[in-house]
């Protein structure tokens, strides 16, 4: 599974906004690669912030 796809899983399990170390922390994920799969969500529009430095899925 690719790394982006495993922050957006977690994200959406979650049901609230979360911060990359947050994400980082639940998933195992290395904070940079979590850094980088989110920088790829956001392009793609799959995830939005709420609020500064949160994020959430896309709905």
């Amino acid at each position: 599974m690719e790394s982006s796809e495993q922050v957006l899983k977690v994200m959406q399990k979650a049901k609230a906004p979360m911060s990359a170390g947050q994400i980082a922390e639940l998933s195992g994920i290395d904070r940079k690669v979590v850094d980088k799969a989110m920088k790829q969500l956001q392009t793609e529009k799959k995830i939005v912030s709420p609020k500064r430095c949160f994020w959430e899925p896309a709905k």
